[in-house]
Order: structure tokens, then sequence, then C-alpha cells
């Protein structure tokens, strides 16, 4: 290891210790990160500063967040730690939709990320897909013909977004795309930014059965943009912890489906 590298080691490992104090607390100050870590207010700015200009964290008045808001999402890495057993509970439902010989598109959502995980071995299939994460899952399986659509790369959502007309997502047509959103009522979707959402409005269209995944957690808030309405997916995918009269109101547009927890 050369010495550059043996230099940024402490920083990498402060970096992660301070990015899971944050994740936890969903606020810090600087001064609070700096006693955490032991390390000066102005080495912390720095972190921070880092941290941020990586879409990782997002400073705000008074210290630094790491949680979504009903203006930002959180980072792709941030996203990727919560709910991860809502999240498997949804991808095992929702794996029973994909059938060899299938085209599947999957969003740049870390809900989505967990059924890719289940498909490397219903092949052989199509994969259309804008988040590297999920290229990374299905780089060296041979039964599965992947195909990367999108834009621009954004280093906040680890995935590729562009316009409609720019993204080669309307030249597709797909048995099912699946979908995970920043939050939901019983009539409407919602997202924090409106390139995410003409991005997902665009590979909505592409599919013949479009569904919906959505932890508990989810459900009953909203975020700055609407996306669309429930009754634009065929199928929604839930938790068990929605409340009973929620899953009614949804059950009127679409086919419901809960995923034990």
């Amino acid at each position: 290891m050369g010495t550059d590298e043996l230099s940024k080691k402490p920083r990498i490992e402060r970096q992660r210790r301070l990015v899971g104090h944050v994740l936890d607390a969903g606020f810090a100050s600087a001064a609070e990160l700096a006693s955490l870590t032991g390390v000066s207010v102005m080495t912390i700015h720095r972190d921070i500063d880092d941290l941020a200009r990586r879409g990782i964290l997002r400073k705000v008045s008074g210290g630094v967040s790491a949680l979504p808001s009903t203006v930002f999402e959180a980072s792709s890495e941030i996203r990727m730690q919560l709910e991860p057993g809502a999240k498997q509970a949804l991808a095992r439902v929702a794996a029973t939709f994909v059938e060899a010989g299938m085209s599947v598109l999957l969003d740049d959502s870390t809900t989505v990320l967990a059924l890719a995980r289940l498909l490397n071995d219903k092949g052989p299939l199509t994969v259309l897909t804008n988040y590297r994460q999920a290229l990374e899952v299905f780089r060296e399986n041979d039964d599965v013909r992947l195909i990367v659509i999108g834009g621009q790369y954004s280093r906040t959502h680890d995935s590729f977004i562009g316009l409609p007309s720019d993204s080669s997502v309307t030249s597709y047509s797909v048995d099912v795309v699946f979908q995970s959103t920043s939050t939901m009522g019983p009539h409407m979707t919602y997202h924090q930014e409106q390139d995410v959402v003409h991005m997902k409005r665009a590979m909505l269209k592409a599919g013949a059965r479009r569904v919906l995944m959505m932890d508990g957690s989810k459900v009953g808030r909203t975020s700055l943009h609407h996306y669309v309405p429930v009754s634009d997916f065929t199928d929604v995918v839930l938790t068990d912890d929605v409340p009973a009269e929620v899953i009614a109101q949804l059950r009127e547009h679409c086919r419901v489906h809960l995923a034990p927890r």
C-alpha cells in the first residue's frame, strides 16, 4: 500500500463513522461530529464538504443531514441502509411476478435493487435499468441480457437520469416495470426531484404490467412533486404494516399485494 493510500485510510474510516452517526441521528452539528471522531471542526467541515459534493450527506442550517425530506431525496448509499428487512419482504413478493423469458425494467430505487438480487436465477431474462448498482448485480450473469438506459450520471442517485426524449426509454416495451418512489397517499404518488419524476414517468409507460413497491414508512406522506396517480400502476406491493383503511382505498385503483415483514 502506497503512502497516499495509507493517508486516505483514516479519512475514509472517519467519514464512514460520521455518516453512520448522522444516519442514526438524522442530523448532527460539526462540533458534535468533531467530538465524536476526535478531530478538529475544520477537518470535519472538509469531510462534510467532500461528502456533500459526492451526494452522500446534505448540508443544512447548523449542521448536516443524511435523511430525506419533502424536498431532498437521500443518496443511494444512504437509502441502501434504510428498511432492509422491508425491502427484502417486498422483493420476495415482487419476484413471483417474473418468469423466464420476460423483459423487465428496474428503476434506480434501492427497494427495487432488493428485487434485482432475487432475479439472477430467473433467467433467461432481458433487464433494462438506469441504476448502476443493478448493473453490478447482473453483470456476470450470462442468462441476463442487460440494457442500460438513462442519460447523465448522477452521483447522488448512482444512476443515469435524462429527459424522456434523450434517455431512449420511449423506444422500449417490456413485460413488467418495477418501481418505488419517495412517498404516497391512497390516490397519488410523490417524489422530491422533478428530473427523477420525468425519468420515472417515461420508464413507467414502457411496461404492460406496472408494479409499485412501497414499505409502510413511505405511505401516508407527501413530497414536493406529484409523480403519478396510484391508478397508473397495475399492482402495488406493500408491507403489511400499512393501515387497513389505506389498503382498502388503494384496492379501488389497482391490485394490492401484502408482504409480511
